[in-house]
């Protein structure tokens, strides 16, 4: 999405902004139980990994010992990091392939899950033509970068962040409710229809007093994210903004508006179509998927169910009722 015109070149501390903000959050200080769990999923996957990024909900509210760290591993390529041909074709056909992790740290068990998918094909899944929703909607949220092999990933991440951030905002813009350039954006209103939206596009969206969460959390920094995002987007000649941030107008085209939209109902049915084949791919890829999926629906709903000795054994044989019901609940995600 970057185009570098002669307006970007006269104003290069404007076009920082963005740039900076992303810097800025992915330096933060990481909690050492996140660095444990990052220096074991870089030994599992050994000298291909280029940089292991922290994000999700146990970033957001602090709570490591009682929830499940969600981290992305970004690597070279699949067969650098697989040694089987299988899982390697399998992330490289319809990445991510996820795995689950129990990690010792301070005498307590700290569990994650993490994403493995290749630097490309992340740079691909965050722009503004990827179809994968759901990974630019949650890396336009916090991250950390807890790991990165040298000081030349950390330029690529960070760029990536950016078009996730971009992505996100754009498609938000074209999706409120409301006609834009008729009234002042609220970035609490853009933010919740942007998220709102992406996460209806999986089989498992997350209910409006959630969304709201993810905004709350954190609300200055959603507002500077949207305001320098919108700045960027005009650099790119895609929107039009008038009034400062107190009042901030934005005019998008018509055409534009009509385009982002129709592009968006496509994109989302492929979506939810990649997300169930996803569930069903994590069933060979995803160690230990049914247990922690169990614990997951106990954790959120106290619903808990108990597995036969057969079920453990051989889940993909004779699993398929409680698979069934895991789907019903909608707790595989």
């Amino acid at each position: 999405m970057r185009v570098m015109g002669d307006q970007e070149k006269s104003n290069p501390t404007s076009l920082d902004m963005l740039t900076q903000l992303v810097t800025d959050e992915i330096s933060r200080p990481t909690p050492a139980a996140a660095n444990v769990v990052a220096e074991a999923i870089r030994q599992q996957l050994g000298s291909g990994v280029a940089a292991i990024l922290f994000y999700g909900s146990c970033l957001r509210t602090g709570e490591i010992e009682n929830g499940v760290l969600d981290f992305y591993a970004l690597v070279d390529s699949y067969r650098a990091v697989f040694s089987s041909r299988v899982l390697a074709g399998l992330n490289a056909l319809l990445p991510p392939n996820v795995f689950y992790i129990e990690v010792p740290c301070d005498g307590k068990i700290i569990r994650a899950k993490y994403a493995v998918i290749s630097t490309g094909q992340f740079a691909y899944a965050v722009s503004l033509r990827s179809v994968h929703t759901g990974i630019w909607a949650r890396f336009c949220q916090p991250v950390l970068l807890v790991y990165s092999r040298d000081e030349s990933v950390r330029p690529a991440v960070v760029h990536a962040l950016e078009e996730a951030i971009l992505t996100m905002v754009l498609r938000a813009v074209a999706l409120l409710p409301v006609e834009t350039g008729k009234e002042p954006v609220r970035p609490d209103a853009l933010w919740h229809c942007g998220l709102q939206a992406t996460y209806r596009a999986e089989l498992r969206p997350e209910n409006p007093a959630t969304i709201t969460g993810l905004y709350q959390a954190a609300p200055e920094r959603y507002q500077r994210v949207a305001y320098a995002a919108l700045r960027e987007l005009e650099r790119h000649g895609l929107l039009e903004l008038h009034g400062n941030e107190d009042r901030l107008s934005v005019i998008l085209p018509a055409s534009r508006r009509k385009t982002l939209r129709r592009d968006w109902r496509v994109r989302s049915v492929l979506a939810k179509g990649l997300y169930a084949v996803r569930l069903l791919k994590s069933a060979f890829t995803f160690s230990d998927w049914l247990p922690y999926s169990l614990w997951k629906l106990e954790r959120h709903t106290g619903v808990r169910i108990e597995l036969t000795e057969h079920q453990r054994r051989a889940p993909l044989i004779w699993g398929w009722p409680v698979i069934l019901k895991l789907l019903w609940q909608r707790a595989l995600r």
